[in-house]
Order: C-alpha cells, then structure tokens, then sequence
C-alpha cells in the first residue's frame, strides 16, 4: 500500500496466510495510513479473511502486526481494544437489542461514546427497532446498528465489510457523509472490503485482490 511521510497507524510485515492447499497470502507487507484505505476484489479473493487477520481474529501463519506502537503477537488484548470489527453473517448478537449491545461496547472499547452511538442510529432511522432483539431485524437494520458502533467506536483501526450491502439509498447517502468526514481524519485508519472502491470518497490506499488461490496484489497511489 503506498507509504504517507507520517507514521503509519497500522504496519504489517511478512504476513503469510493460507487455507489448506490454498496459499492466500505471501509476504505481505502493508502500511496503513490515517484515513480511508479499501481492500477489494472479486469472491474468495480472502477480503473478508484479511479484516479478520488485521483485526487479530484469525491467526496468521507468520508475521507481525504494530497497530499505534502495540504488537499483537506480545499484547494481543491492548491491540484489539483499538480495533473495531463485526461479522456481518454472524448470529452472535441476535438475542439482544442493540441499545444493549452498545451499552457493553463501552468497557470493551475505551474510547466508546455511547451517546454519539446513539445519535448514529436515530440519524440511520433505527429508533423503531433500538430495543428490539436483533433477531427481529432486517438485514440492512442489522448493518446500521453495527455501522453506528463503527463510527462511535473511536477505535485507532476500524474494519468494515462491504459496508454498502443492504442500505437504504438515503443510509447510504448518510453513510458516505461520516466516511467523507472518515476520510479527513489524521489520528484513525478506516479499511472497508467490498467488490470495488467505493466512487466518489478520497481514499488513501487500495488493495487490490486478486482471484484465488494466488491473490494478485497491486499497489495504487491515490
């Protein structure tokens, strides 16, 4: 990814990764600056496995991780207390609301604002479905409860999967208006997966995913 004159907030080096018989990534090296970054390609180009290996979910084969000077192979829990990820095909959270669930986002994540969580999901129309089990959602209601957590996190790397899927066209609208916002910040790395980059937002680096099982990885400078 293309290098910035500041430090980067998250930097990867020698990253290795692959499924059984499936060598996904080889000698992978990143540096991720402030600001909006994408990672994109077709199906099973690993998007999605990537998020979860920054993220320190899925454990690499070899590699290190530094995000803001704290190294996840030797203080993996203080690496990803300042990261924010969600699963968007996973069932985890539908027994609860989501004003429940953001309520214990605040001790997992220090810098949590609750009330901004909150402000998030009335702006996303979501004040009908707050104290409903998540189970009871919609799919796209379900992804602007965990964009709103996103956003509010105040977490130093935030990993977003295909953060566009099932919006509404005026969400949508919204969510390009905070990412715009993301894209100006100096402190925060924002990394969205999706099929392709996203059309009018600044970004600072694209990954470029190749098809499997060898990902072909290009470098553009924006």
């Amino acid at each position: 990814m293309t290098p910035t004159t500041n430090a980067p907030v998250l930097e990867v080096t020698g990253l290795h990764f692959g499924w059984p018989d499936i060598p996904l990534f080889q000698d992978l090296s990143l540096q991720l600056p402030a600001g909006v970054s994408v990672v994109h390609g077709e199906e099973s180009s690993g998007k999605t496995t990537l998020l979860r290996l920054l993220a320190g979910d899925l454990r690499a084969d070899s590699g290190a991780f530094v995000l803001r000077n704290t190294h996840l192979q030797t203080h993996a829990d203080a690496y990803r207390a300042q990261v924010f990820r969600t699963e968007p095909r996973s069932d985890a959270l539908d027994a609860i609301s989501a004003r429940a669930w953001f309520a214990t986002l605040v001790s997992r994540y220090p810098g949590f604002d609750l009330g901004s969580a909150q402000d998030l999901a009335r702006a996303f129309a979501l004040d009908p479905h707050i104290d409903k089990p998540m189970y009871m959602l919609s799919a796209g209601s379900k992804r602007k409860v965990w964009l709103s957590a996103a956003f509010a996190a105040g977490t130093a790397l935030t990993l977003i999967d295909e953060p566009f899927a099932a919006l509404d066209m005026s969400s949508i609208r919204f969510l390009n208006a905070l990412l715009q916002e993301a894209s100006e910040h100096t402190d925060r790395a924002w990394v969205l997966a999706d099929h392709a980059p996203p059309e009018g937002l600044a970004l600072k680096t694209r990954l470029a995913l190749g098809d499997p099982p060898l990902p072909r990885f290009v470098r553009l400078h924006d």
